[in-house]
């Protein structure tokens, strides 16, 4: 397990009485078909026909046995050495199908093997499948064919190029994600199966949108808001409705123009600052509210405890205003 192998590099040898009976049954058709062949120069205008349908049947007992051999995954090559030599084996050598690696080896020497039963596993890793979970809200802007880039903790600093090939049609409801494929060109064997890595997809979610930076936003959990620079220090907070974010920017739906100033720095200071004026003056307008509406009595009373006679022309009009 793990080695490399080479396609038609020998992998086992196999003995088995159902392989030897399918090679003598190989040789069988192929000497009932040398016969009829033979035997075509031997016969009159009118058996001709009926022996020249035993020679294709023969031709197709022939094939027939010949790809039962295949199903053993019994070569060409070693069908052809049957049929050259003559010679029945009783162990046949297997031969790897392909180019890879040696995922999973289920089979030791002297074993005993059933039908059906996986032998060997070869993977060929010079291509990998990456497999990512994408939550719900990114799902819009996933779609096969985006290209995609993977970069490993144990090798900081490569990043290897793929493409997306297949986004899962169904979510997983524990995880509220759906699963993306992507193929990466695995050369050097550097992508290993089981490995953890980070993947970024580009998706371009628009060619052209109205961006501001994410620091300008002041989110308070129930709206977002903008300050946006009027000039002689002044400021209007905006409510904006935003897009995506990426990269630092996040796009802006609505709430603001293209070219305005906006506060990218110390909003947070100014958004402090127009709350307590806004405190300052609630409280200003509700105390000039309760002096209107019934508390004369009090004022007069604070008036009569100066130190002013009322009789003096001059202190009397003050008092009054």
């Amino acid at each position: 397990t793990g080695q490399r192998v080479v396609k038609g590099q020998e992998l086992l040898e196999i003995f088995s009485p159902e392989l030897v009976a399918a090679q003598e049954e190989y040789l069988t058709a192929l000497d009932y078909q040398k016969r009829l062949k033979g035997s075509t120069a031997d016969v009159g205008a009118q058996s001709f026909e009926l022996l020249a349908d035993a020679v294709a049947g023969a031709k197709n007992l022939v094939s027939a046995a010949a790809q039962r051999l295949r199903y053993w995954d019994i070569t060409a090559a070693q069908i052809d050495e049957l049929a050259r030599t003559r010679a029945v084996k009783r162990r046949m050598t297997i031969y790897s199908p392909q180019e890879g690696i040696v995922v999973h080896k289920a089979v030791f020497d002297g074993a005993h093997i059933k039908p059906g039963e996986h032998l060997y596993r070869i993977g060929d890793l010079s291509t990998v499948w990456v497999y990512a979970d994408i939550y719900e809200f990114e799902l819009p802007w996933i779609r096969a064919g985006q290209q995609a880039a993977v970069d490993l903790a144990y090798l900081p600093g490569k990043t290897f190029a793929g493409n997306v090939n297949y986004v899962y049609p169904f979510l997983d409801a524990k995880t509220r994600t759906v699963k993306v494929r992507m193929s990466f060109p695995n050369p050097d064997l550097d992508l290993k199966p089981e490995m953890y890595a980070n993947v970024e997809i580009t998706s371009t979610v628009a060619h052209d949108a109205l961006v501001v930076p994410d620091q300008a936003v002041i989110r308070s959990g129930e709206r977002n808001v903008v300050l946006v620079a009027l000039g002689d220090g002044r400021f209007q907070p905006r409510d904006v409705r935003l897009g995506v974010e990426t990269d630092g920017v996040v796009q802006a739906l609505d709430g603001l123009r293209e070219g305005e100033r906006i506060v990218v720095s110390g909003q947070f200071l100014i958004d402090s600052e127009s709350n307590l004026k806004a405190a300052l003056q609630d409280m200003t307008t509700a105390a000039e509210a309760m002096g209107r509406g019934g508390h004369t009595d009090h004022q007069s009373a604070s008036a009569r405890r100066g130190q002013t006679p009322a009789e003096h022309p001059d202190k009397s009009a003050h008092a009054e205003h």
